[in-house]
């Protein structure tokens, strides 16, 4: 089996939990530290040697693709000025992007992201294809994807990112249900969409990284109920796996950084900027 050479990255939602602020700047671009969300997302997939990223983005919705490109305008006046700390910023991200190719699509109507994902269906073109979410940033010395990449190569099925998470955080999370294999390793047998914590078959979190193969988006083309409503991938995988299809889970090595709502993404924030002036 060949290393996971591509990656969706669904950013399409509206980002409601951050109102106001995500009338005006969109979720992926908010900062963490001195950089936007979007930015360590795409930084860990070159790490781990993905080649191709596509974008899932909404209609006008262009500043995470225009974040990567370069600004030859921007870069003169910096260098007119002399502002060589800023031009090695552009040059970081100028860099990042030229080891990637990055694409975008855009989904007609945010409905979900299982219906985002299958959209990614022509760009995975019966590849095994990453995941990730820009929302959830994981600070490790092995990157996250490339943890999940390790486990790939073993299993040759789909493979989901899982982090414990404490009782009173079980009903914010989709949560599996599992059978360990080894340490870290598990075979998922369900998963439950924000349980409460006497119904929640576990406390694995799944984190917002993931690889996908071909017969995930089999799998939505023949429900594609899931693609018209609201649905996790999430809970598609958890269908999959109570009938029979081997999906398995890593728990991840690392420091997860939450930002799907305005007060997981303060607090990571000020731990992020905290680390950044030690």
């Amino acid at each position: 089996m060949k290393r996971v050479k591509k990656a969706i990255f669904p950013i399409a939602g509206l980002g409601t939990r951050f109102l106001p602020q995500s009338k005006a700047i969109p979720k992926e671009l908010l900062p963490l530290g001195d950089k936007p969300l979007i930015h360590y997302a795409v930084e860990e997939a070159v790490l781990s040697q993905i080649e191709k990223i596509l974008f899932i983005q909404r209609k006008g919705q262009k500043g995470a693709f225009e974040y990567f490109k370069r600004n030859k305008a921007l870069e003169e006046i910096l260098e007119e000025e002399n502002k060589e700390k800023e031009l090695l910023v552009l040059k970081e991200i100028e860099n990042l992007a030229n080891n990637v190719l990055i694409t975008a699509k855009t989904q007609r109507k945010p409905i979900g992201i299982a219906s985002a994902i299958y959209q990614a269906r022509d760009f995975a073109f019966k590849e095994p294809c990453a995941v990730c979410f820009s929302d959830d940033i994981i600070d490790s010395k092995v990157p996250c994807l490339e943890q999940l990449q390790e486990i790939f190569l073993t299993c040759e099925s789909p493979v989901l990112a899982l982090k414990k998470v404490s009782p009173d955080r079980i009903s914010s999370y989709g949560i599996v249900k599992v059978e360990k294999i080894a340490n870290r390793f598990y075979k998922i047998k369900g998963t439950s969409e924000k349980p409460k914590l006497e119904d929640a078959p576990s406390n694995l979190a799944i984190v917002g990284r993931m690889i996908l193969t071909e017969d995930v988006f089999d799998f939505l083309g023949k429900n594609r109920e899931m693609t018209a409503k609201n649905v996790s991938i999430s809970v598609a995988l958890g269908e999959m796996a109570e009938l029979g299809k081997a999906i398995y889970g890593y728990e991840i090595e690392g420091n997860w950084l939450e930002c799907g709502d305005i007060t997981s993404w303060y607090k990571s924030f000020v731990s992020t900027i905290s680390k950044e002036k030690l």
